[in-house]
């Protein structure tokens, strides 16, 4: 908007430069030396407002040197010298406004990049940050897959031990009822088979004793025989 009003203040000065330029009847030369000064006067304003002091101030101060030149002149009747000076420093006041302007666009152009340049490292952070979050991501699965898989070691290991300690009481029981449980003595069966001889009678006697406990053979007297036989039978 700012650069439309601009041209189009250009054009209207560069028209009323050419009319004043150009020999016309209908104006004499006060009238084009004081159009000449109030166009001068105009591009001035417009530069200044630009920015020109700042960015052409050689441009500026030479313009604003000729308008006040043109003006004493046009006050001391010197309207040809005048009108001349006008038109030098409407020159001076299009070149500060020109030199201005590129500084605006050039100032421009390196907002512009630097914006891109902004926005372009911004995505690359939030790229980055994207690619990191993926891998704390992955990360955390693998660490969630390792406690799973040692939880799982460790319930292993507690029904193993459980087992064991299972297994380790029944072996303990076992032994204990086995030891609780003492086997009876075997029985002993032993068979006394007495022969006597009296006066040529021969008699035979047989005794059969069970008990728990051995016993040997016992010698009689001479006129008796005796056998003892013991089975010892297992409970």
């Amino acid at each position: 908007m700012l650069r439309n009003s601009i041209f189009a203040s250009l054009l209207a000065s560069s028209a009323m430069a050419l009319a004043i330029a150009t020999p016309a009847a209908a104006y004499n030369k006060t009238d084009r030396a004081r159009e000449a000064i109030a166009a001068a006067d105009a591009k001035i304003h417009t530069a200044e407002t630009m920015g020109a002091g700042t960015n052409a101030p050689r441009d500026t101060a030479e313009a604003r040197a000729s308008l006040a030149l043109a003006r004493e002149d046009f006050a001391n009747g010197h309207k040809e010298t005048a009108t001349q000076e006008a038109i030098q420093a409407s020159a001076l006041a299009d070149t500060a406004i020109g030199i201005t302007q590129r500084h605006k666009d050039d100032a421009l152009a390196s907002a512009r990049a630097d914006q891109r340049a902004v926005a372009e490292s911004a995505r690359d952070q939030v790229t980055a940050a994207q690619s990191q979050a993926t891998v704390a991501q992955d990360q955390a699965v693998a660490a969630q897959q390792q406690a799973a898989e040692a939880n799982a070691r460790a319930i292993a290991a507690q029904q193993s031990a459980a087992a064991s300690a299972s297994d380790a009481a029944a072996a303990r029981d076992a032994a204990a009822i086995a030891a609780a449980q003492t086997p009876p003595a075997p029985q002993v069966e032993t068979t006394v088979t007495t022969q006597q001889s009296a006066s040529g009678h021969h008699s035979k006697r047989t005794k059969v004793t069970r008990h728990t406990t051995t016993s040997g053979t016992t010698a009689s007297p001479s006129s008796s025989s005796v056998t003892t036989t013991t089975k010892v039978t297992p409970q």
